[in-house]
């Protein structure tokens, strides 16, 4: 295939951070944490805190004992010791012992035990049942870990039995509780770096139930499909046609249009898109030049490869160029 090489035109793997073998691993690659804030939660029933909204992060509570209940958008979660439940965009929720405890108010602005600039305990008495908690807020370090992020759910749980079957919960939650606790040098580093496996093996589960729903993750597990979009991903600015992924997939013309769209969620043509514009945002949040990235991602100007940029994140190129704090829009056309 010409052109099947992914970097071109002189650039690096560093400017491009794909990889040819895995495209899944190479979205997880992408996805790196920054710990925003930990805490011990110790408390009683009857007990309610709200946990706010916070644009752009994502939260992880776990039960090391006892139960809670756990509410997102109208939906509620019973937890009980040992389960992990992660709320992957930024929604507020609330935490409580069970149906109808009070809401005693926002968990930050609680009367709470700071032992560090990122870590607190927050202790509630009611005099009824115990449980402790581990919570985390956590902020992706790189938009373009936003493709992966925006196909979650709006709660995704790891049960304590599944996690305990692998083993990796307790030893990762008991890691970071001994760093954020004895505050030793280079202990935010560690945390934070934790925190990426917690949030990248609670993905994983949730791939694994098969229960993804429409999306290229969904799309990746289907022979032809998944070979199509593998493709797109080891070389997003090669001349992609409907025509083109078909013959690579060796299906008709249309029944690869369809079935591309059922598992993916979206026509084959339009995720060529989005996928460089994922792949282009990642490489302007570490400093490459428009006009390369226009070249290299198969556009003819770097005018056209501005205005479909801008169309699918809603702001413009150079907005995002080396700024790896600043995610990019909407990802819909």
């Amino acid at each position: 295939m010409q052109g099947a090489g992914p970097y071109r035109d002189g650039m690096t793997a560093e400017a491009f951070p794909w990889t040819p073998v895995d495209p899944l691993g190479g979205v997880f690659g992408d996805l790196r944490m920054r710990g925003t804030f930990y805490g011990r939660t110790e408390v009683s029933a009857p007990w309610g805190v709200e946990m706010p909204a916070l644009d752009g992060c994502m939260s992880f509570h776990v039960v090391t004992e006892g139960s809670c209940m756990l509410e997102v958008d109208g939906e509620v979660h019973e937890l009980r010791a040992g389960d992990l439940a992660l709320v992957p965009h930024g929604r507020g929720h609330l935490l409580r012992s069970g149906p109808g405890a009070p809401i005693l108010g926002r968990a930050d602005l609680l009367p709470q035990e700071y032992l560090g600039e990122h870590y607190s305990v927050l202790r509630i008495d009611g005099g009824g049942a115990e449980s402790r908690l581990l919570c985390g807020i956590l902020e992706p370090e790189r938009p373009g870990a936003a493709h992966l992020l925006d196909l979650l759910p709006p709660v995704l749980l790891v049960e304590g039995d599944d996690a305990a079957r692998g083993g990796w919960l307790s030893v990762l939650l008991g890691m970071i509780t001994d760093e954020v606790r004895r505050d030793r040098p280079g202990a935010e580093a560690v945390v934070t770096r934790l925190a990426d496996v917690v949030v990248i093996q609670a993905i994983r589960g949730w791939l694994e139930t098969g229960g993804t729903g429409p999306g290229w993750l969904r799309a990746l597990q289907d022979p032809q499909v998944g070979r199509a979009v593998t493709l797109v991903h080891q070389d997003p600015g090669a001349p992609w046609t409907l025509d083109r992924l078909a013959r690579e997939t060796r299906m008709s013309r249309s029944a690869f249009a369809a079935r591309f769209t059922e598992l993916a969620g979206e026509p084959a043509l339009r995720y060529v898109t989005r996928w460089r514009m994922h792949v282009a945002t990642v490489a302007l949040a570490r400093g490459a030049r428009v006009g390369e990235l226009a070249r290299t991602l198969g556009y003819e100007s770097e005018a056209a490869f501005s205005r479909a940029y801008k169309r699918v994140t809603g702001v413009p190129p150079g907005t995002v160029r080396g700024r790896p704090d600043v995610p990019a829009g909407p990802t819909s056309l």
